[in-house]
């Protein structure tokens, strides 16, 4: 049986092939189509390169495990071990220049969420996790990643991409929560949850997630000291609606709240 701490390493093999696919298409003015019928959900030639790049060597090393992206679907998800993709997480961001997009790369070992890395080429930022430890690598060098200490909405910084993923009752309560916390930043992506993890930040509210949208962030989250789980307290590992935090004492302030709307 393979141990997925023994996989971390190729967490920067996979970081360097989708990287390698998506950067020519980084401020170029890729092609965007959208995936929606009614709204706007964009995706690109980027978004593919990406994840065909890491489905190929994922394939060749490891052909035993499972695969579930984004772009194209899920195969051998009975496996112990799944990569679970998102090769641009942020694609807003990314068609419009903003370098707050990231690859999220993330390990289900059983089931659950194990090993995760994400990775912002442009600027050339890595943050990773096992769950027990955290990392960041980029401009600034290599260091451990921890949370901070903050035990009430009062003092928190939350992020949050856009208030547009709640549905109205849900709304209700974070603006609510908006008006008590200290600080709240929209347009994060998968960068709040970094922002976390590297104790810069306190929380992450959002709503409407895919698995490949959180998988790889909450070992890196958890690997920090914080604390990564759905509105009722349970797994995040299918998405849904999403509460991330560096303090399990705020936490457990949130929980409360967004409890009233948890489905």
């Amino acid at each position: 049986m393979q141990n997925s701490h023994e996989l971390a390493p190729f967490l920067d093999e996979l970081a360097e092939a989708a990287s390698t696919a998506i950067m020519p298409f980084f401020r170029a003015e890729p092609a965007i189509e959208n995936k929606l019928t009614a709204g706007f959900d964009p995706v690109t030639e980027a978004d593919k390169a990406g994840e065909r790049a890491m489905r190929t060597l994922i394939n060749a090393r490891h052909p035993q495990h499972g695969i579930l992206g984004e772009e194209y679907g899920s195969e051998n998800l009975e496996a112990e071990h799944v990569w679970v993709l998102d090769p641009i997480d942020g694609t807003r961001a990314f068609i419009t220049g903003l370098p707050t997009w990231g690859t999220l790369i993330g390990l289900r070992s059983n089931g659950i969420p194990s090993l995760g890395m994400m990775v912002q080429p442009y600027v050339n930022e890595r943050y990773a996790g096992d769950g027990n430890t955290a990392w960041y690598e980029g401009p600034i060098g290599r260091k451990q990643l921890a949370s901070r200490a903050c035990g009430s909405i009062a003092d928190a910084v939350i992020f949050t991409t856009t208030p547009a993923l709640f549905s109205p009752g849900e709304r209700e309560v974070f603006d609510s929560i908006e008006t008590e916390a200290k600080l709240v930043r929209y347009g994060t992506d998968c960068y709040g949850y970094s922002m976390v993890a590297a104790g810069l930040g306190d929380a992450v509210i959002e709503s409407g997630l895919q698995p490949y949208d959180i998988v790889a962030l909450v070992p890196i989250v958890e690997g920090a000291g914080g604390i990564v789980s759905n509105w009722t307290g349970g797994s995040p590992a299918d998405g849904g609606q999403i509460l991330a935090s560096g303090d399990a004492r705020l936490h457990d302030a949130l929980l409360a709240r967004l409890n009233t709307v948890a489905v």
